[in-house]
């Protein structure tokens, strides 16, 4: 029985994407048998300061659009800052999405499909 626990401590991690691009613009992934590793720990906290980042240039970037006399040079920057927050976020949307457990066994499907009825007969839509 420990011999199943060792191999099961041995085996690889599906790769992390990193919120970070390589020097040449392609994904950064990371694999890890070990989730609370420095770089696991680093990449959490550029994930909070990316999404940060992005609350903070939405805050901006509605003043700006919000005032009709803004200069075409601030809508410009608001925009490029924008975008940039987008790429972010969709990344660690990506990276989050694909550390996801997704159960793949019948009881799964048959209480999705069991909250499905009550949500329906109870007027809720799914």
């Amino acid at each position: 029985m420990e011999q199943a626990s060792s191999n099961a401590a041995h085996t690889p991690a599906s790769p992390r994407l990193l919120p970070w691009p390589t020097p040449e613009g392609k994904p950064c992934y990371l694999v890890t048998d070990n989730n609370g590793g420095y770089l696991s720990r680093l990449a959490d906290g550029m994930e909070a300061t990316q999404l940060a980042t992005g609350t903070d240039v939405l805050t901006y970037a509605r003043q700006v659009l919000g005032d009709p006399m803004s200069p075409y040079t601030e809508v410009r920057y608001a925009g490029i800052r924008l975008a940039e927050c987008l790429i972010d976020t969709l990344r660690i949307a990506e990276s989050r999405g694909m550390r996801l457990v997704v159960p793949d066994d019948e009881e799964y499907h048959k209480g999705i499909r069991g909250e499905a009825t009550r949500n329906r007969e109870s007027g809720l839509r799914p």
